[in-house]
């Protein structure tokens, strides 16, 4: 490798970095929008972050980045696709040649309307009010659609825009996953439903204060390695992860003091995310190396820890005595049994991010067709919330009462996330297949998890997902760790173990 390139590649991360920079602080804006922005703020808050994030476009489409990348692309250290500099020289090309069929106008209009739609939902569903929304819903729509078309597709309209979130992935691909998922998981979910055997939930209602389940969640997420130095826990609308970076990560929750659920797991949820924000390499600010592979793949970490570690009962072996005693009056004559079936519920139900294991992907399939539709013109806005209602009463035998319990009660499409949903069941089947894979590695996890002990499996993580970045992709990070392409058969033989045992269902 000669000085020159050298150099060139330098100033390249250079400028990678300083875009990261922004980037980072845009995320921050993002993160105080939906956490301590006074209301009156909006209007400026759309502002600033259409601002900077035409700048940011700007600076992933400067000329200059195609130049280097002319002469880059040739050398020895784009000679190794997964090398730190190949992969960076490998996905740049493609976001390069991605921003540039974007209009800086598009951009920028999106992202300010991203701020004035998230407050129109969030107003939207407190007063169970589709109307308020629908105005900025069907302008959302129509510059995705503009989005889709300047990007270009071959398939259908919303490949494009399931590409910016599942690089690789085809609408008619992920189809046929959730197709065969959906087949697998039908016949179980009847099994369950046909049971006599049902557990308590009543005691899920019980009187859970705010102020314990935030000592208990807190408490959770840094057992299981979130770093408080680095990042912290707020309140917001609808949970998620932000913030600017490894070593700045936000993660939020919302409390309902009598749903024990929602708060609990709506905290590992996101600590999972956090974890993987944390573990990529903030060295790597603004390179490609330091930024998650997929969302698929960072839904697989949450959900693992959610799911697979915070709802088994090991996890509860351990947890469950701390919780008893920070809520003495709801739980402390209730064994960890009758706990433990509990929070493993199966039945359908209205609200996406408090569904058990084995309904949830059907409450994404019901997302991603309708939005497929709303991108693709077969479905108006204003006949949404029926079209909801009626996939509900198809997949989950149950019919939403309410806009802000049905069509309303997701921040995504407010925020112009339209190909993002989908990427929850890869998520799951991401998850489900590494698990299998770090259960090999590392022996019996139940034991670990047990005696409090989830160190083992939060380093695997970092070993063989975090610290990679985006130096391969989806499909090849899951071959690399398990050996084998994705499969629904690691999530169905899990779900199908936990509640053969919960249900008294026939293994045969």
């Amino acid at each position: 490798m000669s000085a020159n390139t050298s150099s060139e590649y330098q100033r390249l991360a250079n400028h990678l970095r300083e875009t990261g920079l922004l980037a980072s602080a845009n995320g921050l804006l993002g993160w105080d929008q939906q956490t301590y922005l006074p209301s009156g703020g909006n209007n400026l808050r759309a502002e600033q972050m259409a601002y900077l994030s035409g700048l940011i476009h700007r600076r992933q489409t400067d000329p200059q980045l195609g130049q280097w990348l002319d002469t880059l692309c040739d050398s020895d250290l784009a000679a190794d696709p997964h090398s730190p500099s190949g992969a960076t020289l490998r996905c740049l090309r493609r976001d390069y040649e991605r921003n540039c069929k974007l209009p800086q106008q598009l951009v920028e209009t999106l992202a300010s309307l991203s701020v004035t739609g998230q407050q129109a939902w969030i107003e939207a569903r407190q007063q169970n009010n589709f109307a308020h929304f629908a105005p900025l819903l069907e302008q959302t729509i129509r510059l995705k659609r503009e989005q889709a078309e300047a990007l270009g597709f071959v398939g259908h309209l919303y490949d494009p825009l399931l590409d910016e979130y599942e690089p690789g992935q085809q609408t008619a691909q992920v189809a046929q996953v959730l197709a065969d998922l959906r087949e697998a998981l039908v016949p179980l979910i009847q099994q369950i439903e046909a049971s006599p055997v049902c557990p308590s939930t009543e005691i899920l209602r019980r009187r859970y204060p705010e102020a314990g389940q935030a000592r208990l969640g807190r408490a959770a997420a840094e057992a299981i390695g979130f770093d408080f130095q680095r990042g912290r826990l707020d309140v917001a609308e609808h949970p998620f992860c932000g913030g600017c970076g490894a070593d700045d990560t936000r993660i939020t929750t919302r409390y309902d003091e009598h749903y024990f659920n929602s708060a609990f797991f709506g905290t590992l949820h996101e600590a999972g995310h956090g974890l993987y924000e944390q573990g990529l390499p903030s060295e790597a600010l603004g390179l490609p190396t330091g930024e998650a592979v997929s969302l698929g793949i960072h839904e697989s970490q949450s959900r693992m820890w959610e799911n697979l570690v915070g709802r088994s009962r090991s996890f509860w072996e351990f947890w469950y005595p701390r919780a008893q005693t920070e809520f003495p009056e709801a739980l402390q004559a209730v064994d960890l049994d009758t706990f433990y079936f509990a929070v493993n519920d199966v039945r359908p139900s209205l609200i996406r991010v408090e569904a058990d294991e084995a309904t949830y992907n059907l409450h994404i399939l019901i997302r991603f067709e309708l939005e497929q539709a709303l991108v693709g013109g077969e479905l108006q806005v204003a006949d949404l919330p029926e079209a909801w209602n009626a996939k509900y009463e198809k997949y989950l035998g149950i019919r939403p009462s309410s806009d802000a319990d049905g069509v309303l009660q997701d921040v995504h499409w407010s925020a112009g996330l339209f190909g993002y949903f989908p990427t929850y069941s890869l998520g799951n089947l991401y998850a489900s297949q590494m698990f299998e894979a770090a259960t090999e590695a590392l022996g019996d996890l139940d034991t670990m998890f047990c005696q409090g002990n989830f160190a083992p499996l939060r380093d695997w993580l970092r070993r063989e997902v975090h610290r990679w970045g985006r130096c391969y992709s989806a499909s090849e990070l899951i071959e690399r760790i398990t050996g084998k392409p994705l499969s629904h058969e690691p999530l169905m033989q899990h779900l199908r173990g936990k509640f053969a045992v919960l249900y008294g269902l026939s293994t045969s």
